[in-house]
């Protein structure tokens, strides 16, 4: 019986790729927590607890303003100490009203801003250590003696620097854009107002948090080519990569611009600066593809303008140029020499 059993031929337990990538994303995930997670919600919170350190001084300040000290709006005015906000807006008409509230939507980008400074250097730095940092402590020889490729290892990386972090950030930055509406609200509560009719009625909270959603797309594609350089850099450095990563590219650049090397090209020196040196480091940085979209004629004056320039058709209006493309195929190039050079300084 033993030998028939052995005669038959055994499975071997195969993992699907999805799997294997989970599990890898998982270990970044876990590895970097502190940045990918707690980084961008603390830098939330921070702005959350300032603006209610500035609505309580703002509160203790009109205080101790005169009894008989008076604010002018359209229409009338009133005085500052019992102040009732809903006189503030009782008299202004629709126009005026929808320029309110692109004042609090601008607020509510500025708010939901923080998160995503924050992972521009999450980003940076954890591209700049993904590979080298492997190898310094070693670490890399557990990795390898796994079935993972070195390919499933660095796309890994990159999914968790271009889709995972970005996700998380914007997931921060929409917590916060309601935690500043919730700390508006109760400010208008304090002092007679309605919120719904003075905040979430002019205000587009929705509208903003859709926009910083459906932007993570356009941050994947556009933030390969400095994805791709630093970790080409993590990779091939023995030390230092950060000098290197940032000596290399400003080095490219002064030589460059001391013998007008462009000019072979018809182009300028800040050609070259814009699209090789900033692309190669600031593309992390979310929000500098605005650079190349296509604003087009803004139809609104004011504050609501804000909505024409960080439109869906703004935005997605950089897929029709080169410079995202170009970048992209750069940056998956930079990445597949990634790719090689692991397992080239690994095996070495």
């Amino acid at each position: 019986m033993n030998a028939i059993n052995e005669s038959l031929p055994r499975t071997v337990a195969t993992s699907h790729p999805t799997h294997t990538y989970g599990m890898l994303l998982k270990r970044e995930f876990w590895e970097h927590k502190g940045g990918f997670f707690w980084a961008p919600l603390m830098a939330g919170g921070i702005l959350l607890l300032l603006t209610l350190m500035g609505i309580g001084a703002g509160e203790v300040l009109l205080r101790k303003v005169p009894d008989r000290a008076t604010i002018n709006v359209e229409g009338g005015s009133f005085q500052v100490n019992g102040l009732d906000l809903s006189q503030l807006t009782a008299n202004m008409s629709p126009d005026e009203l929808r320029e309110f509230g692109g004042v609090i939507d601008a607020s509510l980008y500025m708010s939901a801003s923080w998160p995503f400074i924050v992972l521009a250097f999450v980003v940076f730095f954890y591209c700049l250590g993904s590979l080298y940092d492997d190898r310094r402590d070693r670490s890399v020889l557990f990795w390898k003696s796994l079935p993972i490729s070195d390919r499933d290892t660095v796309l890994s990386k990159v999914i968790s620097a271009t889709l995972m972090a970005p996700a998380i950030a914007a997931i921060a930055a929409v917590l916060t854009v309601f935690g500043s509406m919730i700390l508006y609200s109760l400010m208008v509560l304090m002092h007679g107002g309605n919120p719904i009719t003075m905040l979430w009625g002019p205000a587009s909270p929705l509208k903003v948090s859709a926009h910083l959603i459906a932007s993570l797309p356009i941050y994947a594609l556009w933030a390969l080519p400095t994805v791709g350089w630093l970790m080409l850099c993590s990779a091939w450095a023995k030390s230092k990569p950060f000098l290197w990563a940032i000596m290399i590219p400003i080095f490219a650049g002064i030589f460059v611009s001391w013998f007008d090397l462009m000019q072979l090209f018809d182009l300028g020196s800040g050609w070259f600066w814009q699209n090789v040196v900033a692309r190669s480091l600031l593309s992390v940085v979310p929000g500098t593809w605005f650079d190349v979209a296509n604003v087009g004629g803004i139809d609104v004056d004011g504050p609501q303008a804000i909505h024409s320039v960080l439109s869906l058709r703004t935005m997605y209006s950089v897929l029709a140029t080169p410079q995202l493309w170009v970048g992209a195929v750069a940056g998956a190039a930079m990445i597949f020499g990634a790719i090689r050079l692991r397992r080239w300084r690994d095996e070495g």
